[in-house]
């Protein structure tokens, strides 16, 4: 006689908060690894172009001296450039995955309301959908940490902790973002002035390409406020060294970038569960 297949009760719970997150997780694993070449561009080759046209092109003509050698610490353009694209590529591909893909899962394909008929709970697509971000995150980073030591922009092993706060940084945008598609109703027209008017700027105005001290005295409080400045920052200093700085130069600043960081992740991901909540159970 044939052997049966043993079929478990259905026991009508997800497996805890951690469980049902990591269900979440898996599932957008199992479609990005038959799609990833759709994501490609945005993720990898946007920020590799930046890295040849700024740090490649534009760095061969700025010499190493005088007041660019003062922008710079004496640094090679390319290696002091290298960690903030890092970080520009980690907040680009936190934007991108928490704006269409997640209004296509509440509006269109609604397959969020498919995963909380289940016992999941929006609380823990939220944080399955944050995890896996900051998974991809570090991963299309860790690709582009090798391209860019391919064109001698590394410098020590901190490349490794840039990338571990590069990722951190784009998960205090991803939050954020989360939250604000959570309360888009219509077909994302918002998406084009976050993209426009957010997006781009921060990428131009956060010292990825220049010191915010450059900027006038009026424009860089904007500056601080955001994400993208205390991830480069930090990234910046994991990957060049600061050593020889005053412990409380370097340890002190370094801990408030951290707490803001997190306090975007904290409060993005609060405003998104309550967000999701109220939308998948109206």
């Amino acid at each position: 006689m044939a052997d049966t297949p043993v079929v478990r009760p259905a026991t009508g719970r997800a497996l805890g908060p951690l469980g049902g997150t990591l269900l979440v997780a898996a599932w957008k694993w199992t479609w990005y690894r038959r799609n990833w070449r759709a994501t490609a561009v945005s993720s990898i080759l946007q920020p590799l172009l930046f890295l040849l046209a700024f740090g490649v092109g534009f760095g061969a003509l700025i010499d190493g001296t005088g007041r660019a050698a003062q922008a710079t610490g004496g640094l090679d353009y390319l290696v002091w450039l290298a960690p903030a694209l890092l970080c520009v590529s980690a907040v680009q591909t936190g934007v991108f995955d928490s704006t269409y893909p997640v209004l296509s899962g509440l509006k269109w394909q609604r397959f969020f309301l498919a995963i909380t008929a289940t016992p999941i709970t929006p609380g823990q697509v939220v944080a399955g959908h944050l995890a896996w971000t900051t998974i991809k995150i570090a991963g299309c980073g860790a690709v582009y940490v090798a391209v860019i030591a391919l064109f001698g922009g590394v410098r020590s092993a901190g490349i490794v902790a840039a990338l571990l706060l590069a990722t951190l940084a784009g998960a205090a945008v991803a939050a954020p973002v989360t939250a604000f598609t959570a309360g888009v109703e219509d077909e994302g027209s918002g998406f084009t002035v976050l993209f426009r008017l957010v997006l781009i700027p921060m990428t131009l105005f956060s010292g990825t390409f220049f010191p915010v001290d450059r900027l006038p005295a009026w424009v860089q409080p904007v500056a601080w406020v955001s994400p993208l400045w205390h991830g480069t920052e930090l990234a910046r200093a994991a990957a060049l060294g600061g050593a020889e700085r005053p412990w409380g130069e370097a340890v002190l600043p370094a801990l408030v970038h951290m707490a803001v960081l997190l306090a975007f992740v904290a409060a993005g991901s609060a405003v998104a569960v309550a967000r999701f909540r109220r939308r998948l159970y109206r």
